[in-house]
């Protein structure tokens, strides 16, 4: 069973969402989706400044098996990358909550609240 951190918001996506105190979100990929990619070996993040909407192509993640697809879960600004993480892939397989991608600010905080709450994704991802 997949790690689901209760604290967190969810995208059927398998994307996480953690609120931070200055109004922005970091957001990374589920244990369950690292854990069903594999061994991570490249990740390409988006663009610092770039906006995106909903449910947008924002980054990818590859593995041995397969590349994903990582999707914006909310509409908003990258305000911030994760450039461990470019550098050593590897780390999302070791802590998926702690080897986030990217920080966003949103275009409507109140499309955070509307996103799956832990029990929600855990069926989302017991589904899959």
């Amino acid at each position: 069973m997949s790690n689901v951190p209760s604290n967190l918001k969810y995208a059927a996506s398998h994307e996480w969402v953690l609120k931070n105190a200055d109004g922005s979100v970091t957001i990374g990929i589920t244990d369950h989706a690292q854990e069903a990619l594999g061994d991570l070996v490249f990740v390409e993040l988006p663009e610092v400044g770039a906006q995106y909407a909903a449910d947008k192509e924002i980054a990818v993640v590859e593995s041995v098996k397969a590349a994903a697809d990582v999707y914006a879960p909310i509409g908003g600004t990258v305000t911030e990358i994760n450039q461990a993480v470019a550098d050593a892939p590897e780390s999302v397989n070791q802590d998926a909550y702690a080897a986030w991608l990217f920080k966003m600010t949103p275009d409507n905080m109140a499309d955070v609240d509307a996103l799956l709450d832990a029990a929600a994704y855990q069926a989302v991802a017991d589904a899959a």
